[in-house]
């Protein structure tokens, strides 16, 4: 009975002094002025919710709005009797909705197929620094779209699903430093109805994206997308997008080249009819403007 008295006494002593020593250890890290390290999030991996044309592995803030118009011309060329692109133009045209400071929403109408689109992206994990930090962002995004063309064929009985399709993509990224960020995107398209009973409905792509800062204000950045399985025999290529990001305020202001015509998931990845290297490229620009639509909470 006295050993295991003696041990008990031991067992609390050694608690209690343990405990006085993180006491002061806390004690001296204040009277030094320095405090534990606290997790801390990663911020402005990309200056843009959107890479160009994908999305990109960064979030707006809660309560705020990204109204976002995207203009694509003609292709370079047609020279000088189309301007070299700049008589035709297609656009998009969209409204991004911060939710949470891992969650957004949007939606969108292109004139390319008078498409209407929308999406939610959520990200479980953010790359972050401290403890329990992560190195990368996981970001996970599901979408739909619907084709607003008159039906081909209007005398046969037509389904309002046969204009819906479907995307989803898982994000995974870090920004290695100030100056560069990388990305791969994952993705899968599903269109309810194909052209052809050949065509597959379901098409895989393996996206790339990326951004290099070359100064306060401008970065250049791209996007590739691979399509692994799906890929029509002829007349489709993988998109690819390259420009520069101008931060100019409230405003950035992207200028680009790509050969895709269409400026979401199932049109740029599943209907892309430009080849780069023989100058079916396009000219574009993207335009943001963020708005503060509800006050919140500073992010501790």
């Amino acid at each position: 009975m006295n050993k295991l008295l003696c041990k008990t006494t031991l067992v609390i002593s050694m608690l209690v002094f343990n405990s006085n020593l993180f006491a002061q250890e806390e004690d001296l890290l204040k009277l030094l002025g320095e405090e534990k390290p606290k997790k801390e999030r990663i911020k402005y991996a990309f200056k843009s919710p959107r890479v160009i044309n994908s999305h990109s592995m960064e979030f707006l803030n809660p309560g705020t709005m990204d109204f976002r118009i995207l203009h694509r011309f003609g292709e370079l060329n047609q020279g000088y009797k189309n301007f070299f692109g700049l008589d035709q133009a297609s656009m998009r045209m969209g409204f991004d909705f911060g939710i949470l400071q891992n969650l957004m929403a949007g939606f969108g109408r292109s004139t390319y197929k008078k498409e209407l689109d929308a999406y939610i992206k959520y990200a479980p994990i953010r790359q972050s620094t401290g403890p329990w930090s992560s190195p990368v962002t996981f970001a996970l995004v599901a979408g739909i779209t619907m084709d607003g063309l008159p039906w081909a064929d209007p005398n046969r009985k037509n389904f309002l699903t046969s204009r819906l399709a479907y995307y989803f993509e898982a994000i995974i990224g870090r920004k290695f430093s100030e100056s560069f960020t990388l990305q791969v995107s994952p993705t899968m398209v599903h269109k309810n109805l194909v052209q052809t009973q050949t065509d597959p409905n379901n098409i895989y792509g393996l996206g790339v994206g990326g951004r290099i800062k070359l100064s306060k204000r401008i970065a250049f950045t791209w996007d590739y997308t691979h399509v692994i399985i799906g890929m029509p025999d002829s007349g489709y290529y993988n998109p690819l997008s390259v420009g520069f990001d101008i931060e100019t305020g409230g405003h950035v202001f992207q200028l680009h080249f790509s050969n895709s015509t269409g400026m979401n998931e199932r049109a740029f990845i599943t209907e892309t009819r430009g080849q780069f290297g023989k100058g079916e490229v396009r000219f574009g620009f993207n335009l943001s403007r963020v708005f503060q639509i509800k006050k919140t909470k500073k992010e501790k």
